[in-house]
């Protein structure tokens, strides 16, 4: 029985001297309050239970939203809600626990958020808060908080500004402001769509002139070659019948010249017997003058 009991002690203390790791977690070892500079990875670890203790520290990224009142260049106070979002180098989870406790929150980043967040801020102008400055002003906060924190073992994933609230009069005068900036660009718009227009219109009445101009030109070349044309058909016909003229003279010619050479003395005295005896057998009066060489053959009884 007392050899039973003892077990039933031994198993109780073992069972109490293991604990588990979660992810997203190391754990750190505490030792007769002294800190293990070595971190537990995640799963189970074992430990004495009368004199060790393991504390788990988160090193996930773990979200802080803080609604802080932070300066403007002009001096001017604006409320904000921003969100921090950073995490713990597994490593230096022991030295962490060790310099500065598990309050490291409220001890170490706030304070050296609200110190950069403010330094920064103080750098621009309100309406660049609530413009698309927005962006470097998180990146300056984030890039002044890493180079204070990284060495002391945390990681600065982002900084967000998710809301500005600008006083009431400031907040009317930027959305003024930003309304008749809009209100210029739309003008200048406006300006420069009309101004392509009017260059469109422009090369569209250029253009024309132009078509016209080429129109007219052609026309008149055409005009002008068609005269030509005209001129050489009038020189063409002209030449042809001159050369008709010519052929036929030159045909009349020849044909004189075959009947003058087949013309001999007899033949011509043959055709004026011919004639005459023709004109004897007429019944009308007639007189013939000869020359008194041209012999009178079988003319008719009565003259």
């Amino acid at each position: 029985m007392k050899h039973l009991i003892t077990l039933t002690v031994f198993a109780s203390i073992a069972l109490y001297s293991c604990t588990v790791v979660r992810q997203g977690e190391v754990g750190v070892k505490r030792r007769l309050g002294k800190i293990d500079p070595e971190y537990v990875q995640q799963g189970a670890a074992g430990y004495n239970l009368f004199t060790t203790k393991i504390i788990r520290v988160p090193t996930r990224t773990v979200n802080i939203e803080v609604k802080p009142d932070l300066p403007s260049k002009e001096g001017l106070t604006i409320r904000c809600e921003i969100s921090i979002l950073y995490r713990l180098k597994p490593e230096a989870a022991p030295k962490i626990v060790q310099n500065i406790g598990l309050n490291y929150e409220s001890e170490v980043i706030l304070p050296v958020f609200r110190s950069a967040a403010a330094d920064v801020t103080a750098k621009f102008l309100a309406k660049d808060m609530h413009s698309g400055e927005r962006a470097q002003i998180e990146q300056a906060i984030r890039k002044q908080m890493s180079e204070i924190l990284e060495p002391k073992g945390f990681m600065i994933d982002n900084v967000l500004m998710k809301s500005i609230r600008l006083p009431e009069g400031l907040a009317r005068t930027i959305e003024e402001k930003l309304q008749a900036e809009q209100d210029a660009q739309r003008m200048e718009f406006v300006k420069e769509r009309e101004k392509r227009d009017a260059e469109r219109r422009i090369i569209e009445a250029e253009g024309k002139k132009e078509i016209a101009r080429i129109q007219a030109e052609g026309e008149q070349n055409a005009a002008i070659i068609q005269a030509q044309a005209k001129k050489r058909i009038l020189e063409i016909e002209a030449e042809g019948k001159a050369n008709a003229m010519r052929i036929e003279a030159d045909a009349t010619r020849r044909a004189n010249d075959t009947i003058n050479k087949t013309l001999t003395p007899s033949i011509l005295k043959l055709r004026q017997i011919e004639a005459f005896r023709a004109l004897s057998n007429s019944s009308n009066s007639k007189l013939i003058l000869t020359d008194g060489k041209t012999p009178f053959l079988s003319l008719p009884d009565k003259f």
